[in-house]
């Protein structure tokens, strides 16, 4: 069987890495290093896992507006993060880029913006893609080809979720997710929903129309169309994001030992070191 591409959420790892380890962990002039050691414990741990053909990592691009904030105002509103991890997001693209790794950031894009698009182009090459992210709008990619890996606890426990999955815990298709979200809603991106519409219902509608616009147009909703299509846009994924590279790729451990040297990250560096 042919190796996958490994498609990483940088975000959604780096998050969970922060949270989970000690903030004592320091790196040189005693600046934060959880993440970045966090994260690279995990990405290492998914390539030993997967020996994927190719690894890319998308990142958001924090304080850049993407066309979801300026349709909707309200759009992920209310976040904040600590600036120790805002220091470390912006150090670990040139982390993956030392691994020999592709990194995708641009202003605009969300990283699932360009996991959705690594995902179509390794379809139309025939290819199978292997994403890892916490964030389950991008269960929307699942198919025959694409299975998402969910982080269960840490990366010691991975969930894999194919289309058989999405239907157990969404009661949909993949392909109906960004519909499922419109109708549901999303706490975590402050999208509404419909009015007294919660997860059962939301798929009780796709199940009888197949799509939302379906549903609309039948008059469903009627009052808050609008606003359902524009939160069906939000959740959609833009495939059209722009891409590295993506050929076959070999790890230049080397390369990332002696970057995590540099940061005084000795245990991390002598880890990488070995992998060489």
């Amino acid at each position: 069987m042919k190796k996958p591409l490994l498609a990483v959420d940088g975000d959604s790892l780096a998050h969970r890495a922060y949270h989970a380890l000690p903030k004592s962990i320091r790196r040189a002039e005693g600046r934060p290093a959880g993440a970045l050691v966090g994260f690279t414990n995990m990405l290492l741990r998914l390539w030993e896992l997967e020996q994927p053909r190719a690894v890319l990592v998308g990142w958001d691009s924090l304080g850049t507006p993407t066309y979801r904030n300026e349709a909707f105002p309200d759009y992920q509103g209310g976040r904040e993060f600590d600036d120790e991890l805002l220091e470390q997001l912006d150090l670990l693209p040139e982390l993956v880029e030392a691994f020999g790794f592709a990194a995708a950031k641009a202003g605009g894009y969300e990283a699932d913006d360009f996991l959705g698009a690594a995902v179509a182009s390794e379809e139309k090459r025939g290819g199978r893609t292997v994403v890892a992210t916490s964030d389950r709008d991008l269960f929307q990619l699942a198919s025959e080809q694409t299975t998402i890996l969910q982080p269960v606890r840490g990366v010691s426990e991975l969930a894999r979720v194919g289309p058989v999955e999405v239907r157990e815990r969404y009661g949909v298709e993949p392909q109906q997710v960004p519909d499922f979200i419109a109708l549901r809603g999303d706490p975590s991106d402050r999208l509404p929903g419909a009015s007294g519409v919660g997860p059962k219902k939301a798929a009780d509608v796709l199940r009888e129309y197949e799509t939302l616009e379906a549903a609309l147009e039948a008059g469903r909703f009627s009052a808050e169309a609008e606003d359902l299509r524009l939160y069906r846009r939000i959740a959609t994924l833009d495939a059209s994001a722009p891409l590295p590279p993506l050929e076959d790729q070999h790890p230049s451990w080397a390369e990332a030992s002696s970057l995590a040297r540099g940061w005084g990250l000795n245990a991390l560096a002598d880890r990488l070191a070995g992998m060489a």
